[in-house]
């Protein structure tokens, strides 16, 4: 399965009170509700990468399940989310929020947890990465570099900050490409 597959049942595993059985949605839509919501998080997870987001991303993986309720992700999933079921279910912004803060917080700990689980193989970090990058992060150590965020140690080369140079030393040679230009200068 792939990332977004993977997604999709992890959105269902969770979708009972906020969708199933939710007055709001009416049952011959809650399969496209719940789709909705698989979509509106990997759209907004890669709209994250995209827009320079790597840092809150990575510093969401290596927080733990707590750290990915309260994160900024969470806050900017939640966001797209209230608006996308505002425009496509008609709903108000009351229950699009109630229905957003129930998931939201509870997928994202979850796909933090199966991510950082190595008994889980739904989820890895390379794939996550590989799946909101459009591929881009193949190749690099995503590993190396969670454990490098989870430490505090990114500082690599011992200059007192961390900059593009630890990133590349962790990346190792070649295959980060684009990604090196975006995260250049987020962890000054």
């Amino acid at each position: 399965m792939t990332m977004f597959e993977n997604l999709l049942e992890l959105v269902k595993q969770h979708a009972g009170e906020a969708i199933v059985n939710n007055p709001s949605i009416p049952n011959e839509r809650n399969d496209e509700a719940i789709s909705e919501v698989s979509n509106s998080i990997s759209g907004s997870l890669q709209g994250l990468f995209q827009g320079g987001g790597v840092k809150d991303l990575l510093g969401m993986f290596g927080g733990g399940n707590q750290n990915a309720a309260m994160s900024n992700v969470s806050q900017q999933v939640s966001g797209g989310l209230v608006g996308n079921l505002m425009s496509k279910f008609g709903l108000n912004n009351q229950a699009a929020s109630g229905i957003a803060g129930s998931l939201i917080p509870n997928i994202l700990g979850s796909l933090v947890h199966k991510t950082n689980d190595p008994n889980d193989s739904s989820f890895n970090l390379q794939n996550v990465f590989n799946g909101i990058s459009g591929g881009s992060t193949s190749g690099m150590n995503l590993d190396g570099l969670m454990t490098k965020v989870k430490s505090g140690a990114l500082d690599l080369d011992g200059d007192g900050d961390t900059d593009l140079n630890d990133l590349m030393s962790v990346a190792g040679k070649g295959g980060a490409g684009g990604l090196l230009d975006q995260v250049k200068g987020l962890f000054h």
